[in-house]
């Protein structure tokens, strides 16, 4: 399967031949599972120090019953401070938690390495999929050709003014400017300081995402990512697939390199 592919500048160059990644069928539920395994990575183990609430002098009344008083642990003391009052157990004030979170806790998921590539593969076909980019919300109107290849001269671009002088001559502005209507949050976002969110707009693969990644640093929604790390959370943020992808001529060289059991199988059949 060829592709045309563009100049920096929008001007059509010549076709080339994708690889046999672009050839993976497109698995919606496998792209969402493996996700869901690769976000769950990134969760911090909490739990509680295990003598919280407990670090006082309490004690209930020996015998319990038969005081006029409650069970409960009081506190001792001389006299001022807190001498009196509850403490050292759970639900009074200042006391321990009744069931703490423990760090012990099983917090992420796991997947079959076989299915995580195979999902990475069929998240990196869907990307020439107008229907699929388009149902996720991107602007597409104006773009006819999929997946969008550029020359590798745009691996060299540092300044944010010539990068934003591509994405219009690529005709992805439409898309980058769609994260402009978003309405501000309320409620307890807002309250917290997350009342804006940023949404996701176009990515671009490189083989060398260090240049590229200072020039669009500035530009909402707009993200640079290196081929051999390229990833599901990359592709299809928050597990809905698939997002508007740029790559580079020398990005399908590192994809074309990506080795899996499907595409061996499709080698075979072929």
């Amino acid at each position: 399967m060829k592709v045309q592919t563009f100049t920096t500048t929008g001007a059509k160059e010549n076709e080339i031949e994708l690889p046999l990644v672009f050839s993976t069928p497109f698995r919606k539920d496998l792209i969402s599972k493996s996700f869901t395994n690769l976000n769950s990575h990134k969760f911090q183990p909490q739990g509680r120090r295990p003598t919280a609430g407990m670090d006082v002098v309490a004690r209930s009344n020996d015998p319990p019953t038969g005081q006029g008083v409650s069970r409960i642990a009081k506190m001792r003391g001389g006299g001022g401070g807190r001498q009196g009052q509850a403490g050292g157990v759970a639900s009074v004030r200042g006391g321990r938690q009744a069931h703490p979170p423990k760090v012990q806790k099983i917090i992420f998921k796991k997947l079959n390495k076989k299915e995580n590539k195979l999902a990475l593969c069929s998240a990196i076909a869907a990307t020439q999929s107008k229907e699929i980019i388009g149902a996720r919300g991107h602007k597409v109107e104006n773009l006819k050709t999929f997946p969008i290849v550029v020359s590798d001269n745009i691996e060299s671009v540092t300044k944010t003014k010539d990068m934003l002088k591509i994405l219009d001559s690529l005709n992805l502005m439409p898309d980058v400017n769609r994260l402009k209507s978003r309405r501000a949050r309320t409620g307890k976002s807002s309250l917290r300081g997350r009342s804006t969110k940023i949404g996701k707009s176009v990515l671009f693969v490189v083989s060398n995402s260090n240049k590229l990644s200072n020039a669009c640093g500035t530009i909402p929604g707009v993200e640079v990512q290196s081929a051999k790390n390229l990833s599901v959370l990359d592709l299809a943020p928050g597990g809905v697939p698939i997002r508007l992808t740029v790559y580079s001529k020398s990005a399908l060289k590192e994809i074309e390199k990506i080795k899996s059991a499907n595409l061996e199988l499709m080698v075979n059949v072929i």
